[in-house]
């Protein structure tokens, strides 16, 4: 990990991106209406500098691949993404207190105009426009500082909802706030780095300051900033914030549908009313639009990373190797290999099922590739007995953007089902059963080395029944202590053409002396070590 990213702000970031060719400008006039299927058909991010009826540019796309998200937290590869994060949870930094770059404009009052922003629409099933990278600090009496990312659908000029239909800590905050009939105060930063973002998504246990944890992930605090018309701060940084106030309305409005990190179009969604207050800016601000579904995922998946190596690791098993699969949706599929010892199957399932929003997990022993979606596969198809290895836990909590659960009536926690397929070698399975295939002479014979004319040594043949005999005692002898594969003859004997040996060995079988031994390796028939035939059953 590279640390002279620690102190980079949101338009350095983005300046990076650009010397790394993964930003494109677009300097020509573009309807707003056509950033959302412009960047979904970009190979790199894109800055729009002229939106046709807007003084502010957007910016899109500039997490929304795996290049991107690496470059974003400063690592080499995809795998560092995780030990970023971990290094925010075991050593937060608390945030600083500077004087904010996005006061250089304030308007309050009748002067908060939202439509000034160019908050694009994304899918042609969209609600209304939605604030989609907002990073939000809220308070609680009780329970401190959080940090969230959450989506806010334009309502009117200074009115928009809030989604915060799934259970998690802004939710319960609004909900207190809501039930004591007071307004409950947020700050909205728009155009953060992607330090900022990381932390804000990971789902942290209450009380835990997520700014704190982004601090640690960056490797320096946070600088927030006071806001001006809310006791709350916001990210000093920050391109645009919003001072806002969640209403004591209750989960009463319409809100969505919208685009999911599912793929898939979300439902319509109850949400609280939010009433922005003031809005603070730069003087030349970027708005950034956060593109689903992509954008959402590369740094959401390693937040699951984290959560289930910590509760493997809590289970004392030990872990290899993690994917939380895309075509899990970066949220909900979880592969994890472990290092097996009895039973641990089973542990590794319950306890990986814990984590966050994981639905379903597959555990497989370490020779599987979990990035490899046949090898996992076969583990599945080789080492699964259902009524064995395969846990269904009811009644769990769900996650409310799941379309394939139950409809719930508005304010109803929704409960599904979580499923573990143990794939890895069950007990008392003989170990010879999993022996892959391995081709002999693979580490000296090369396709290309004969492509390009490699010839192999004649062998002088000799079909005297003297040789054949000769060989066949020599073998007898070898095997007569330690049973042997019959390419483990043949190596050893491979000064002797291939078809010698196997008359050597067919003389030995033709006297009765030649058996093999449970694993199939060639043994004397009378020796310990012989296979003894099945019992005979009527």
């Amino acid at each position: 990990m590279n640390d002279n990213y620690k102190n980079e702000n949101f338009r350095e970031f983005l300046n990076r991106l650009r010397t790394e060719k993964e930003l494109i400008d677009i300097k020509q006039t573009v309807d707003i209406r056509h950033i959302a299927t412009l960047v979904d058909q970009a190979e790199t991010a894109l800055l729009f500098h002229n939106v046709n009826g807007y003084k502010i540019p957007v910016v899109s796309g500039i997490l929304r691949s795996r290049n991107r998200a690496i470059l974003s937290m400063g690592c080499s590869n995809y795998s560092e993404i995780e030990h970023r994060l971990a290094q925010g949870i075991e050593n937060p930094i608390s945030p600083s207190y500077i004087k904010g770059n996005n006061k250089e404009v304030i308007q309050t009052g009748d002067d908060v105009d939202l439509y000034h922003l160019p908050i694009p629409m994304s899918s042609i099933y969209d609600g209304g426009p939605m604030i989609t990278a907002g990073v939000v600090i809220a308070k609680d009496p009780e329970f401190g500082f959080n940090s969230g990312m959450y989506r806010f659908m334009v309502k009117e000029k200074n009115l928009t909802g809030i989604d915060i239909v799934t259970p998690n800590n802004m939710r319960l905050f609004a909900q207190r706030a809501y039930e004591a009939g007071q307004p409950c105060p947020i700050s909205i930063s728009i155009g953060t780095h992607p330090f900022e973002i990381m932390g804000s998504g990971f789902r942290s246990p209450l009380g835990v300051d997520e700014m704190a944890l982004a601090g640690g992930i960056r490797g320096s605090a946070v600088e927030l900033t006071n806001c001006e018309t809310i006791d709350l701060p916001c990210i000093a940084d920050a391109e645009i914030v919003l001072e806002a106030e969640i209403l004591p309305s209750g989960w009463t409005h319409p809100e969505g549908r919208f685009g999911e990190f599912t793929r898939l179009m979300g439902g319509l969604h109850w949400n609280p009313i939010v009433k922005v207050k003031a809005v603070t800016m730069r003087k030349d601000p970027i708005y950034y639009a956060l593109h689903m579904p992509w954008e959402n995922t590369w740094l959401a998946a390693p937040t699951r990373y984290t959560a289930i190596r910590r509760a493997v690791k809590s289970a004392g098993v030990g872990l290899k190797e993690i994917n939380v699969t895309l075509g899990g949706c970066g949220f909900w599929h979880a592969i994890i290999s472990i290092k097996k010892q009895a039973g641990e199957g089973k542990n590794a399932l319950l306890a990986a099922l814990t984590a966050q929003d994981i639905k379903h997990v597959v555990v497989v022993d370490d020779d599987i590739d979990v990035h490899n979606a046949e090898d996992v596969e076969w583990a599945i198809a080789t080492r699964v007995q259902g009524d064995r290895d395969v846990i269904i836990i009811p009644g769990a909590r769900a996650k409310p953007l799941d379309p394939s659960l139950a409809v719930t009536p508005p304010g109803v926690v929704p409960t599904g089902a979580k499923v573990g397929i143990d794939a890895t070698i069950g007990e008392g399975i003989p170990s010879e059963r999993y022996e892959r295939i391995a081709y002999a002479y693979a580490d000296r014979a090369k396709i290309n080395d004969y492509i390009e004319g490699k010839t192999d040594p004649v062998l002088v043949e000799d079909d005297r029944q003297e040789l054949t005999s000769q060989l066949a005692k020599k073998i007898f002898h070898l095997i007569e202590e330690t049973p042997k594969y019959y390419q483990e003859i043949a190596e050893t004997f491979s000064e002797y053409e291939f078809k010698v040996i196997a008359r050597a060995l067919g003389q030995l079988h033709s006297e009765g002396k030649l058996w093999q031994d449970k694993r199939g390796r060639a043994c004397l028939r009378d020796s310990i070590h012989a296979a003894e035939p099945p019992t005979k059953t009527n």
